[in-house]
């Protein structure tokens, strides 16, 4: 059973899901990438009662008051090893930095930057696994699966 819940935030609506025990996914509801396939093809409840929801939503309360969210809630975002590589890299960029492809490819110990970002780019748990900390060579912001004007704003609020 796959289990949703929204979150409203400053930036638009989020949808939250859940396996009951663990997050799996956290996405903005204007997501045109957002993977519906998978709570079309699971049964689907939606629920504000579970108890990972209210971790998630404490998180991100703290989160867009400005504070740095200490305790990362439970998380299983479903991926390829790669991906899952790639998405843990990203926790050792600290709220308030960034990193760029090239370092996370580094990190990961992969040649291809390109295929950091693709990986990045399907991070199912935004926000919490923070990828729009990565940017592109010189400063550019690089790419955002939300737009790049989120982005923007989410690195603003974490300075």
């Amino acid at each position: 059973m796959q289990y949703t819940a929204t979150y409203s935030s400053p930036m638009g609506m989020i949808v939250l899901e859940s396996d009951g025990e663990v997050l799996t996914g956290l996405r903005f509801v204007d997501d045109p990438k957002a993977p519906q396939q998978a709570i079309e093809t699971i049964p689907t409840e939606t629920t504000d009662t579970l108890p990972i929801f209210e971790k998630v939503r404490q998180w991100l309360d703290d989160y867009f008051a400005g504070k740095r969210p200490l305790n990362v809630p439970r998380l299983n975002p479903p991926g390829t090893e790669f991906q899952r590589r790639v998405w843990q890299s990203l926790f050792t960029i600290f709220y308030g930095q960034t990193k760029t492809y090239g370092e996370i490819a580094r990190m990961v110990g992969c040649k291809s930057a390109r295929a950091v970002g693709q990986a990045i780019g399907r991070n199912p748990i935004a926000l919490i696994i923070p990828c729009h900390r990565v940017v592109g060579v010189n400063g550019s912001l690089g790419g955002y699966a939300y737009g790049l004007n989120r982005k923007k704003q989410l690195l603003e609020l974490e300075k």
